[in-house]
């Protein structure tokens, strides 16, 4: 069995061979099917999304001009703003907030046509690395339900593994699309750091967030990516850059291509079965002709230091906003305003949330501030130059995703250092700002995926997006599908 990929789907709906609202359909009935076993979603609003099919038929119909991504089902994290709908960051803190507007990301899905059926689960206010630091409870893995999906965007991955639908939307700040990518068996992409405007995305660490989309192959990722791309005026941290055709790179050649791989990527904590996983991949490139090159990133072993100071002294200062007063959750009887805020952020967050807070305080107080923000800044320039470098000997550096396949639920939720040790691999992009993708490259001897990591220099989606695409016409990952997919399906 396969499952539908998203261009697929887009394909068939412009043909009028099946409208999109046999898709929506087939996309509602997977939902009330796989929903219960998953929990996934956060919200969805099948009306809704039923009513925006029928008018995407009916204009197809008429001959009426429509966007690329026209009656094509859509789920987003929600941690993205909508005018429809709730937007919780999966925090009691925000559970009935109504977003009084769009995020730039869904005004652009809106423009391309595309129906966005529901809002997914997430770590709250997307910190953690397992989707079950949610208010609305843990995330499970399609591939074994006693496992996490990753973290932080766990149900974005969920669902498209599972064939809920085709394409979804997440946010990476330290590794949430790639690692949960890696777990689910799919493909995950996060844009070099202003690729793709943030406005409307609620903050965590804002010097580290981008948004990003997953698919189950890399030309769904390159045409979702072409939607969301591009200049943002609302958003300072934009780029004002052309939007390449990254559908048509896919098909460049990939003979000449230098694949940097660096030691500091094989070193000690790495599963044997996830290592023997890159190996065979970077193997699959040197038979395709690319050049295998050594490269070395000396300071990626201070990455995770460096990124949980600065992650969290970001959030501390985005998180204050929530105050009882402002955002989100009043306390009901408060003795006084500082009763008030006080007990309005102890009832409304959570234990991760709160830890990083008084972290990321601790790290902005006066006399620590230059022993620890600091010095982390000074680290993270350093771990720019070291990408630059190794850009000028490599196209692309690849290695794994994540250290371990995905972890059993409840395995490390009492340990946030062994649950922060499992970003090693994939925080350091974040630092550089560089962009990075995820691609499934095999399986544990347990049954759960293995990802592929591939980083490339600022603003070489295209290049990283075909480099990936090379690899997947040489291989059959992502094209297997879980259990819990093929037992809705009666096979």
């Amino acid at each position: 069995m396969t499952l539908p990929t998203l261009t697929e789907i887009r394909d068939t709906i412009r043909s009028r061979t099946t409208g999109a609202r046999e898709w929506m359909g087939y996309t509602l009935e997977r939902i009330d099917a796989l929903e219960p076993k998953l929990h996934a979603l956060v919200s969805y609003d099948g009306d809704r999304a039923m009513e925006q099919a029928r008018l995407a038929d009916e204009r197809i119909a008429a001959g009426q001009p429509v966007g690329p991504l026209a009656g094509v089902p859509l789920l987003i994290k929600d941690n993205l703003c909508t005018s429809f709908g709730r937007t919780t960051c999966a925090s009691r803190i925000l559970a009935n907030f109504e977003a009084p507007y769009d995020a730039h990301v869904v005004e652009r899905l809106h423009r391309a046509g595309a129906i966005i059926v529901g809002k997914t689960n997430l770590d709250e206010f997307a910190m953690g690395s397992s989707t079950e630091n949610s208010a609305h409870g843990p995330t499970r893995n399609p591939w074994n339900l006693d496992h996490v999906p990753g973290g932080s965007s766990g149900g974005s991955a969920a669902t498209v593994a599972a064939g809920v639908v085709a394409g979804s939307l997440g946010s990476d700040t330290g590794g949430s699309i790639r690692q949960p990518a890696s777990f689910c068996g799919v493909v995950g992409l996060k844009p070099t750091y202003g690729r793709v405007s943030r406005y409307g995305l609620v903050a965590y660490g804002s010097s580290l967030d981008q948004i990003g989309p997953f698919a189950r192959d890399v030309r769904d990722v390159a045409l979702l990516l072409a939607n969301i791309a591009g200049h943002d005026p609302r958003d300072s941290t934009c780029v004002k850059r052309p939007v390449p055709d990254y559908l048509a790179a896919l098909d460049t050649p990939l003979a000449g291509m230098h694949i940097g791989v660096a030691d500091e990527y094989f070193g000690e904590g790495l599963d044997p079965e996830v290592r023997a996983a890159i190996e065979a991949a970077i193997d699959v490139y040197r038979a395709a002709g690319a050049r295998i090159v050594p490269v070395h990133l000396p300071h990626m072993k201070y990455a995770i230091a460096c990124y949980y100071l600065i992650a969290t002294a970001e959030a501390s200062s985005n998180l204050a906003r929530y105050d009882g007063v402002h955002y989100g959750h009043r306390t009901a009887k408060p003795r006084d305003y500082i009763d008030m805020y006080c007990a309005s952020r102890q009832e409304g967050f959570g234990d991760e949330v709160k830890r990083r807070i008084m972290l990321g305080t601790y790290a902005l107080s006066s006399g620590y501030y230059d022993a620890y923000y600091l010095k982390a800044l000074k680290v993270r320039t350093l771990i720019r130059n070291d990408f630059e470098k190794a850009f000028k000997e490599a196209d692309v550096i690849v290695g794994p995703a994540s250290p371990v396949p995905a972890i059993r639920i409840g395995e490390r939720i009492n340990d946030p250092l062994a649950m922060y040790l499992m970003d090693i691999y994939t925080v350091s992009a974040n630092l550089a700002g560089v962009p990075g993708v995820s691609v499934p490259c095999g399986f544990s001897s347990a049954g759960l995926p293995v990802g592929l990591q591939l980083m490339g220099p600022h603003f070489a989606e295209d290049r990283l997006l075909r480099i990936a695409h090379e690899y997947q016409l040489r291989t059959d990952w992502h094209t297997r599908v879980p259990p819990i997919a093929l037992e809705m399906s009666g096979q």
